[in-house]
């Protein structure tokens, strides 16, 4: 009974240290992160628009749209920090003892394990070869261990031993990324706030659905947006200003936010994300002139809202841009989409240009010739926030990882012993990366032996 648990608990331990689960891990990790980038995170109320009913309790039971919290995500992290910290338990005390006890003698049977070995014939006694080599190896590669071992002298120099330790610090790093992602989840937050232009907030709708407060207010002071020719938005712009107390915060003021550009205070960091149309619309400003009486009239209105005009008819802006060249090829400036009712007439519809197209204005309209003046439209800003106190610790997981990576794959363990005896000196040596760099080192130390 006792054999069949120690069974049980060697193959758990076998498994965890595998190197196949590590892969595995490491696949699944990066498939789940493809995952993550293809499908919008939080609700998309755009892309919600385009799937299926089906999809989106599909997408939604999985997590997909919220999967870097997800349990099985979680649990991915934890076979992975685990298999890491049980991989390098298994094989950290071999290389430890590698690092802090190298072999000082050569002797044959250690000799024939080398990959680089080379007997010598120098001249002089064994006090003055000792000497003579171990000035060779000072130079080449580090000042040496002399051991004396009956009559025989063995020198032992090595360079970069530390370099070995390079793969578990990488591993260290990975954990201390992930205890930095869970301290940023637990005690951090992500929120989504939207500010009309000229308003403020204080709270922001957490992903949970929860409201967070700030504790200061972030004021949206204006909202900018600027558009390519075809009509897609080529930069959006949001000046925020922050009040702490009810107090303006120093430096604070009238801070362009713009997208990969946020604005950080207390450690709460505002990024633009997304904009939209106020719920106050857009005030579209308009010139009537009457060609009976070349009477002119400055008028406003705004989205669907019916106007009456001199004469006794009504006109409805339905909608505006303030370029309508992605539409009408051969026209620029602002237009707009209106619905005339002459009196006691029907609606027609038609479209107006600023008063440089007057000839196409004066088509439609009657005793009125419409000229569209441009309008006034105010935006929302949507802000992305989030709160992350695991950060710095995700930053110095990523300087360990850059530190371990330079060590495990830039930097070889060289080491290189001599035995002097009355038959001559013998030198051997071997490097943990870049054989074929190191023979060519070692072929230069054994002609520099030779000419010394």
């Amino acid at each position: 009974m006792t054999t069949n648990k120690r069974g049980l608990a060697e193959q758990l331990w076998d498994f965890f240290c595998s190197l196949r689960l590590t892969i595995f891990l490491l696949i699944g990790l990066a498939l789940v992160s493809i995952i993550g980038t293809v499908i919008p995170q939080g609700p998309q109320r755009e892309y919600l628009a385009t799937i299926s009913e089906t999809k989106i309790r599909l997408y939604s039971s999985l997590g997909f749209f919220d999967m870097y919290h997800s349990w099985w995500f979680i649990l991915l992290l934890y076979l992975l920090t685990l298999n890491l910290i049980c991989c390098s338990i298994k094989r950290l005390p071999r290389v430890w003892k590698i690092v802090s006890e190298p072999v000082l003698v050569m002797d044959e049977s250690f000799e024939r394990t080398l990959s680089n070995t080379q007997e010598l014939k120098l001249k002089g006694g064994k006090s003055e070869l000792k000497d003579r080599v171990s000035a060779a190896l000072a130079s080449e590669f580090a000042r040496p261990v002399v051991t004396e071992k009956d009559g025989v002298i063995h020198l032992f120099a090595q360079k970069n031993p530390w370099c070995r330790l390079g793969v578990y610090v990488v591993h260290f790093s990975i954990i201390v990324v992930f205890i930095g992602a869970l301290v940023g989840s637990f005690f951090g937050y992500k929120g989504y706030a939207q500010i009309p232009e000229g308003g403020s907030v204080n709270q922001v709708m957490g992903r949970n659905g929860k409201i967070v407060n700030l504790g200061f207010d972030v004021r949206c002071e204006k909202f900018t947006v600027t558009f390519y020719d075809t009509g897609a938005p080529k930069e959006f712009k949001s000046i925020l200003s922050v009040f702490d107390g009810g107090k303006p915060v120093a430096g604070l003021q009238n801070i362009p936010v713009i997208v990969n550009d946020p604005l950080t205070y207390k450690g709460v960091t505002f990024y633009q994300a997304s904009y939209g149309q106020s719920d106050e619309g857009a005030l579209y400003h308009l010139t009537v002139l009457n060609r009976k009486t070349n009477k002119a009239e400055k008028i406003d209105a705004r989205q669907g809202e019916r106007v009456a005009l001199p004469g006794g008819a009504f006109l409805s802006v339905m909608e505006a841009t303030q370029n309508v060249t992605p539409f009408m090829k051969e026209f620029d400036g602002p237009g707009a989409q209106v619905e005339f009712t002459p009196p006691g007439g029907q609606p027609e519809p038609f479209v107006i240009l600023s008063d440089k197209y007057q000839s196409f204005n004066a088509q439609h309209g009657g005793d009125l010739l419409i000229n569209f003046d441009g309008m006034d439209q105010k935006f929302y800003t949507g802000l992305q926030v989030a709160k992350d106190p695991g950060v710095w610790v995700v930053w110095t997981g990523c300087a360990l990882m850059v530190i371990g990576i330079i060590m495990a794959f830039f930097m070889s363990h060289r080491r290189v012993w001599a035995r002097i005896s009355d038959d001559g000196v013998t030198v051997g040596g071997s490097a943990s990366k870049n054989p074929a760099g190191f023979e060519m080192q070692f072929d230069d130390l054994v002609e520099k032996l030779n000419k010394a």
